[in-house]
């Protein structure tokens, strides 16, 4: 793996768990220890997006950044209330 892929995928790993960590704090939002790891976790994700910086350019992320034949592939894809039971 190149270090652009590995750096893409460890940043990904952190947005991962600040999302995750978000979400937690939504219902324990007084969890001090919760809040120390949620700044940790970004502190640490920042480090990575500044060597990605440095090394590849911007590290930008938009829609027009995913491929058009691998974006909106889900919506073809039968919907939970739509599958025959069995499957």
């Amino acid at each position: 793996m190149n270090d652009k892929l590995r750096l893409t995928r460890q940043i990904h790993a952190y947005d991962f768990s600040i999302l995750e960590m978000e979400l937690y704090l939504d219902v324990h939002p007084h969890n001090q220890r919760a809040l120390n790891l949620l700044s940790d976790l970004r502190k640490k994700r920042a480090a990575l997006v500044s060597a990605y910086e440095q090394r590849f350019g911007a590290f930008v992320v938009t829609k027009c950044d995913v491929p058009i034949e691998d974006h909106w592939h889900w919506i073809h894809s039968p919907w939970p209330w739509e599958a025959k039971e069995g499957e």
